[in-house]
């Protein structure tokens, strides 16, 4: 069977926003790659699908599962068709995430500072103190430049209407970047005609962007500051993408165990004797970072850790206590934010959310429970939550009671119909629902964004959980002018 006759038979969801198909006529951006399809039949598709597990099976490209006992190390899933986006469409992306690390970056400065935004009663005092993530360890320290956030994953939805909305902040460790710029590679050893022919902007500077911010945090102003990547090791979830950045930037790979503080300084462990570290890109979680503040059974972290980055002798990239800003309860009050800091109005808007700690609200969300979903505030990987749409009476009852008990854990949102992109799964071209996952970079010369980022999608039919964890997938992003 050709392309075209399988393009015939693309089944839209009813009341959906399709990135391809508008009324039964392909959008601009995706017209060429519609036209090259047509040039392949099942089989070269099937063939190029091979290649493509095959290149992803070669580097090694996997994640962890750790709730599956059947073995953890999975392959990602990748689809062949690239998800477009046009220039217009990613200028407005760019602005809205550029406009809310702002206010981010300014908010965070000021929660551990001076903590207007509380005095000025735009964000609850009570909201903040109950946080798990508020860390007042890291209360005054003075971080360079300012930049709290350096690296942020923002989560961004398409709606039925068209419009792109901000889904989640991910501002403490966020990974994915690795399977945006393998997803890269893979497309041009499969697809590499098409690629040049939509002019698609690059991705793969990424790293070097990277790179250039981490030696610009460097705290005294030397040539060629020593910058580590801070792991957990080799059972981590992410640890191919620690190992792949490392390698792409130039910089060691370290466990806690290389590393050593001595006079509030931070040293590695080399064959040559102690070498002083300058910034820590870290991949570990605050609270395993030093065991003499948090966590005394972490073996991950560096004792004195703490003491070094209070006296300026080290940079720690994101800066901790991030996880604040980050929180699903917080989340609702980033527009806020943006315009008691910047006095502006949000370009990117929220979905709407209602707070479980508000007895009206939470009467609200059970009323109309099919068409919500409950979110705990401080999980994330798709865990943690009830989709109202697919759930029994018993789970719904399950879920009312954990509310009642502990209201400040969760959120609710209207269920959002996700946009959808045309997939090639099992020989057909199908329609699944994404989202969109682009990385910032924060540093003295302002934000900085790759065009595309990754775009996750839900394999299963139906489904609107992203997530690797729970069965997603991923796709090549194109930015096209």
């Amino acid at each position: 069977m050709s392309c075209e006759e399988l393009l015939k038979q693309y089944f839209l969801y009813p009341g959906v926003w399709d990135e391809m198909n508008n009324n039964n006529s392909i959008r601009s951006q995706y017209q060429k790659v519609v036209a090259a399809l047509q040039h392949f039949d099942v089989a070269a598709l099937q063939h190029k699908d091979r290649i493509a597990e095959e290149l992803f099976m070669n580097q090694g490209i996997t994640f962890t599962v750790y709730s599956d006992n059947a073995g953890i190390e999975r392959i990602f899933p990748f689809d062949i068709i690239p998800r477009i986006i046009t220039a217009t469409e990613w200028d407005h992306i760019e602005k809205g995430i550029k406009q809310r690390l702002k206010a981010l970056n300014l908010f965070l400065k000021d929660i551990y500072n001076e903590q207007l935004i509380i005095k000025d009663k735009i964000v609850p005092a009570e909201l903040i103190a109950s946080c798990p993530h508020y860390t007042r360890e890291v209360f005054g320290i003075k971080v360079p430049h300012d930049i709290y956030v350096h690296i942020s994953g923002i989560d961004l939805i398409r709606g039925d209407d068209g419009v792109f909305y901000i889904l989640e902040d991910n501002l403490r460790t966020p990974s994915g970047v690795s399977y945006m710029l393998e997803n890269r590679e893979v497309t041009k050893r499969i697809f590499p005609e098409m690629l040049a022919d939509n002019k698609v902007r690059m991705v793969s500077n990424y790293p070097l962007l990277l790179h250039q911010i981490l030696l610009s945090l460097a705290p005294q102003q030397i040539s060629n500051p020593m910058v580590v990547l801070l792991t957990p090791g080799v059972f981590n979830s992410a640890y191919y993408e620690h190992t792949y950045l490392a390698r792409q930037m130039g910089i060691d790979l370290v466990e806690g165990r290389d590393l050593v503080v001595d006079n509030h300084k931070v040293f590695m462990k080399t064959t040559n004797g102690l070498q002083q570290v300058h910034v820590i890109y870290r991949r570990v979680d605050d609270e395993f970072l030093d065991p003499l503040v948090f966590r005394p059974d972490s073996a991950l972290g560096v004792p004195g850790l703490i003491g070094a980055y209070r006296k300026g002798n080290v940079a720690i990239v994101n800066a901790m206590g991030n996880g604040v800003a980050d929180d699903k309860a917080v989340y609702n009050y980033v527009p806020a934010m943006i315009k008691y800091y910047l006095n502006e109005e949000p370009i990117l808007p929220n979905v709407p959310t209602y707070e479980m700690s508000d007895k009206e609200a939470r009467k609200y969300v059970f009323d109309n429970i099919h068409n919500m979903v409950i979110k705990r505030t401080n999980q994330s990987g798709g865990y943690g939550m009830l989709m109202g749409s697919n759930t029994t009476d018993k789970e719904v009852e399950e879920f009312r009671i954990a509310v009642e008990e502990d209201p400040r854990s969760f959120i609710a949102q209207p269920i959002i119909k996700l946009s959808t992109v045309p997939c090639f799964l099992d020989g057909k071209f199908v329609a699944r629902h994404v989202d969109l996952r682009p990385y910032a970079l924060c540093g003295p010369d302002g934000v900085k964004i790759v065009p595309g980022g990754l775009t996750r999608v839900a394999l299963k039919e139906g489904s609107l959980v992203v997530n690797s964890s729970q069965g997603g997938g991923s796709k090549d992003t194109w930015v096209v002018d």
